[in-house]
């Protein structure tokens, strides 16, 4: 098989750093060395990166994309081959998907179709959560399957009345199997309802710019619908994951529940990071005028900058209140999509493009000192697969781990958004990110061992992604 040998690195891991060389042997990682010890009559037979000044980690682990899922009467516009190979170029080596049950759909039904979608067109390798949009007998029995399809937490929705959402007690009920299974319980946490109210009046008065999508959002709402889901998984004794947590408020139930012992976990995404909802107020200098705002709308929405919740989440992320970022990766264009909800906000499909870019984002939060250099690591990669049942294979770079490696350059330079010398591969008409500079670049990642980004160089291809069967988490007690 074969071989390649990383040279002159510092190898990082969750727990520290270490100037090691990485032997490669086929899709394995087979051994760390001391640097320079490599036997040298064997260095002939390998293919050598040097990686002298740069730090090799773990390929990052996004757990939480959705790739081509319809949603406001369009469909997220990165197929799994873009979006993968978007993912790729930015450093991100695994992506765990939703599959999706409609209403009136049978929940392996809804899984085949997204297997059909996924395979042999991605660019790495990807896994699934399970969305189970009807919660009745059938899909109650049916979920009790899913582990032995390799998917081991599914995802429920408090919010969006009528497509999504389920009721406290379809929660119950669904989080009894979590209890018994072992299965982690995902939760898009908004009052939909109460919500639904506050878009009709903000409707009526007038306020249709797509500022309004986060004011009619408003962070109670995702504080209120985080506690009823902590008292729920309580309840019930089901663990907890909180997707995609924007408000401090909501990190302050999540914090609360975890200080008791609960097995309760939550993540965070850039967009809450470095975004606010000021952001979309838009310039009728801009293109799309108020409209322009259109770019960063999203569920759970961005937060005002003035009430301090960007701070906050950077503070949970060093305190490990929240536990790991992913994007929510949902990508929408500009031109025929965003568009559909000009002049009515409610119509704007929710989602940011942002898989190519987190590993660059987060990384910038070391540059910044709001985050270690381990745990950038261990947010990114570690923690998503210890979470989700990867890790040991996914998350690490140790022998017998799959050589998922990414060679990142400290002194580089990545500029995100459009034109020349700009990275932007997601099938996007724009850049949510445009503007950003990053104080770092992706220069080589292995996927499995072969190397599909080489500099400004794309070497992969479609179905070089293999799906990867996911264990129970392994944070769970």
């Amino acid at each position: 098989m074969a071989t390649t040998l990383i040279q002159g690195g510092t190898v990082v891991s969750s727990t520290g750093r270490v100037e090691a060389d990485v032997l490669v042997d086929g899709e394995k990682i087979v051994a760390l060395m001391a640097p320079g010890t490599t036997p040298l009559g064997t260095i002939a037979a390998h293919t050598v990166i040097d990686a002298t000044g740069k730090y090799v980690i773990p390929g990052g682990v996004d757990a939480h994309t959705h790739m081509e899922l319809p949603f406001g009467g369009t469909a997220a516009s990165d197929t799994f081959e873009t979006g993968t190979r978007a993912a790729a170029w930015g450093g991100t080596t695994t992506i765990i998907d939703f599959a999706v049950q409609t209403y009136g759909q049978r929940v392996m039904d809804g899984l085949a179709a997204w297997h059909e979608k996924a395979a042999g067109n991605c660019a790495i390798d990807y896994a699934f959560h399970q969305i189970i949009g009807e919660v009745n007998d059938d899909s109650l029995q049916a979920m009790r399957q899913l582990p032995d399809e390799g998917i081991s937490s599914f995802k429920l929705f408090m919010a969006y009345p009528g497509v999504f959402m389920s009721d406290d007690a379809q929660i119950f009920r669904a989080m009894q199997v979590s209890a018994d299974t072992g299965m982690m319980t995902m939760m898009h946490a908004e009052n939909g309802p109460v919500i639904d109210v506050m878009v009709k009046q903000l409707l009526e008065q007038g306020k249709t710019d797509p500022y309004y999508h986060g004011v009619a959002r408003a962070w109670q709402m995702e504080e209120e619908a985080t506690h009823r889901a902590i008292m729920l998984a309580n309840l019930t004794g089901a663990p907890l994951y909180v997707v995609h947590v924007s408000a401090k408020q909501a990190v302050e139930q999540l914090a609360a529940a975890r200080d008791i012992g609960q097995n309760v976990f939550g993540e965070t995404c850039p967009q809450y990071l470095y975004l606010s909802l000021e952001d979309q107020l838009g310039a009728e200098s801009d293109e799309y005028g108020k409209f322009e705002g259109a770019k960063w709308v999203c569920s759970t929405p961005l937060r005002s900058k003035h009430e301090g919740h960007q701070n906050h989440m950077w503070q949970s992320l060093r305190t490990n209140d929240i536990q790991m970022v992913s994007t929510d990766h949902c990508p929408f264009c500009m031109k025929g999509q965003k568009d559909l909800g000009l002049g009515d906000f409610s119509k704007i499909p929710n989602g940011i493009g942002s898989v190519e870019h987190r590993m660059d984002l987060l990384y910038q939060g070391v540059v910044d000192g709001q985050i270690t250099l381990e745990r950038w690591v261990e947010i990114t990669s570690t923690t998503p697969a210890r979470m989700f049942g990867l890790y040991g294979k996914k998350g690490v770079i140790q022998p017998g781990a799959d050589a998922d490696i990414v060679i990142y350059d400290p002194m580089g330079h990545t500029s995100i958004g459009y034109g020349e010398g700009k990275t932007h591969h997601m099938n996007m008409d724009h850049s949510a990110w445009e503007g950003f500079e990053i104080d770092g670049h992706v220069d080589t990642v292995l996927s499995r061992g072969k190397v599909v980004v080489d500099g400004n160089q794309y070497l992969g291809a479609k179905g070089d992604g293999q799906f990867v069967k996911r264990g129970l988490s392994q944070y769970l007690i």
